[in-house]
């Protein structure tokens, strides 16, 4: 899968917005309590995007240190392999959301 560098760094930063502690725009979801014996949905949403966010930083560190000849291949493909496993993870949760989601507004009232 090709992607152009401007693209990924334009990914990672607009991620990176998505679970940064100071972002204006707020839906408020932290300050609702979380369900009896469950965990705060936003804040694991929030946890899983940072990890695919910092997923992505490692792997680009990991490919600048080869490029500047300091790294080693075989760590760079795996950082690589580990934040496209870590996106795909994320696209397929963000789809199950959606579907409950549209199920959801289906069911008559």
């Amino acid at each position: 899968m090709a992607m152009p560098i401007n693209a990924a760094t334009t990914a990672y930063g607009n991620a990176a917005k998505l679970v940064s502690p100071n972002r204006t725009q707020s839906l408020d979801l932290e300050a609702k309590a979380p369900a009896a014996g469950g965990q705060d949905f936003a804040k694991l949403l929030g946890e899983a995007v940072q990890g695919v966010v910092d997923s992505g930083k490692v792997a680009d560190t990991k490919a600048m240190d080869m490029v500047n000849g300091k790294g080693d291949l075989v760590d760079v493909v795996t950082a690589i392999t580990q934040t496209e496993v870590a996106m795909e993870t994320m696209v397929t949760v963000r789809d199950r959301v959606i579907s409950a989601y549209e199920e959801i507004m289906r069911m008559p009232i």
